[in-house]
């Protein structure tokens, strides 16, 4: 789900998240959560919190409730490998999730990572529809610390990945099954995924 090529626009690409933030700038209107592209969203939402409590760093499912936007529950794959996570989830909320993604500040990143790019998801043992999303230009926030940028502030690049969005599932214990490849870099993350009437807050 997650590919760390992560760079600024004025830097070029820069591998294994070792970019530097864009710097003091022109302050942009901030959009709402409802104008915000789902990918800006998702990777400022991975990107907030530092390895310790991040969702995707994380392999248990301690901190998949950390800095939920509300309107949406996101879910996120891995560094490489597998994880087995098991998450409390609020009813009535959609789920969002990347089977594979990547950003980059160069253009042709996504284009070769989309190209050989293969991918599924599924929800209690059903395939869930992927959204195909071949480049868009993104700025995102990221928190000090974090594992998928290294560093701190505005971030711009071009995002890629295939997405699924499921409809707000039922009360009860439901199974999702995230799956992604290009190239060697490979991604599973099993979830158990509790739907309950509240969720733990995280701040």
């Amino acid at each position: 789900m997650l590919r760390r090529i992560i760079a600024v626009a004025s830097c070029g690409v820069v591998l294994a998240g070792c970019n530097g933030p864009t710097g003091a700038g022109t302050a942009e209107p901030k959009a709402s959560p409802a104008e915000r592209s789902i990918q800006a969203r998702w990777w400022e939402w991975a990107a907030t919190e530092p390895v310790d409590t991040n969702p995707v760093a994380d392999r248990a499912g301690t901190h998949c409730a950390r800095n939920q936007p509300g309107d949406v529950w996101f879910l996120a794959g891995t560094f490489g490998g597998q994880v087995q996570r098991r998450c409390a989830v609020p009813l009535g909320v959609r789920l969002v999730a990347p089977a594979i993604n990547l950003v980059s500040g160069d253009e042709d990143d996504c284009r070769s990572f989309m190209a050989g790019v293969t991918g599924s998801i599924q929800f209690d043992g059903a395939e869930v529809p992927l959204e195909r999303i071949e480049r868009e230009a993104i700025t995102f926030m990221a928190g000090p610390g974090n594992p998928v940028t290294d560093t701190s502030g505005k971030t711009r690049g071009d995002a890629c990945g295939l997405w699924a969005r499921i409809d707000p599932p039922a009360a009860g214990e439901h199974k999702v099954r995230v799956h992604g490849k290009s190239g060697t870099f490979e991604v599973n993350a099993h979830y158990t995924l509790v739907v309950t009437a509240t969720s733990q807050s995280a701040a």
